[in-house]
């Protein structure tokens, strides 16, 4: 029986690049979002919503009698400080970035407690790891996914139970050209030297891929980690050694 694994937001960006990796990998996979995908077993599932997601989980489940991996990706961007960020967008920001990565691991952890093994993966930020500017909410968001992946893994370890979180720099994805696309239209910017001058921040001298993210999550939840829990793995070209 193929082992089965969860993915939140496998439909485009990093997350499809996720999904199409796990299937490579011999896992039947389960794509979470409001997004129709053809990759995957597709569920339509709002992410932002617990009673949802905890009922697309124990469908899934049911049908499966097992969940071996979780990869919490569903996530949005919202460019602003402090200041410019209303509560509606602070509430727009938690309630998929952190509570719906809550609601899926809450979901999952019992099936994996039971079967006394799993592996789960918060797609987190380098913001965990430094601050950017414009990006409050955000980076908020996924400084809490990096401490769910701490707390987790010190938690569940006693049930075979594994959590990590990986940090992506730069990635070239849709979410990253619809930020780019709004600071331009915004700031009256040529996209394409925008794009340059990110690239040239990177150490690297260029934009991650989705694939490069979905290479270090396939190794996570793999059993050559088998002895990597709780930790932070930075994939961002060097940009947060500077």
């Amino acid at each position: 029986m193929s082992e089965v694994a969860i993915v939140t937001g496998g439909s485009k960006g990093i997350g499809l690049a996720i999904v199409e990796k796990l299937e490579e990998q011999g896992f039947r996979v389960y794509n979470l979002d409001i997004v129709t995908s053809d990759k995957g077993e597709y569920r339509h599932c709002d992410m932002r919503d617990v009673a949802n997601v905890q009922r697309v989980i124990a469908d899934i489940y049911e049908r499966e009698e097992r969940i071996d991996v979780l990869v919490c990706n569903a996530g949005i961007h919202r460019s602003a400080n402090i200041e410019q960020t209303s509560e509606a967008l602070l509430d727009e920001v938690i309630a998929l970035n952190i509570k719906g990565a809550f609601a899926a691991t809450q979901a999952v952890l019992p099936v994996m407690r039971e079967a006394r093994q799993g592996a789960i993966v918060y797609i987190s930020s380098d913001q965990a790891l430094v601050g950017k500017r414009n990006s409050f909410a955000y980076n908020l968001s996924k400084s809490a996914l990096a401490s769910m992946a701490k707390t987790t893994a010190l938690d569940y370890a006693q049930f075979g139970i594994r959590a990590n979180a990986v940090c992506p720099g730069t990635i070239e994805t849709p979410l990253f050209h619809s930020a780019i696309d709004s600071y331009c239209e915004r700031a009256g910017a040529n996209k394409d030297d925008v794009v340059a001058e990110e690239a040239a921040l990177q150490p690297l001298g260029r934009l991650g891929q989705p694939e490069e993210v979905a290479n270090l999550v396939a190794f996570l939840v793999s059993d050559q980690a088998s002895f990597i829990t709780g930790s932070l793995q930075v994939i961002d070209g060097g940009y947060t050694a500077q």
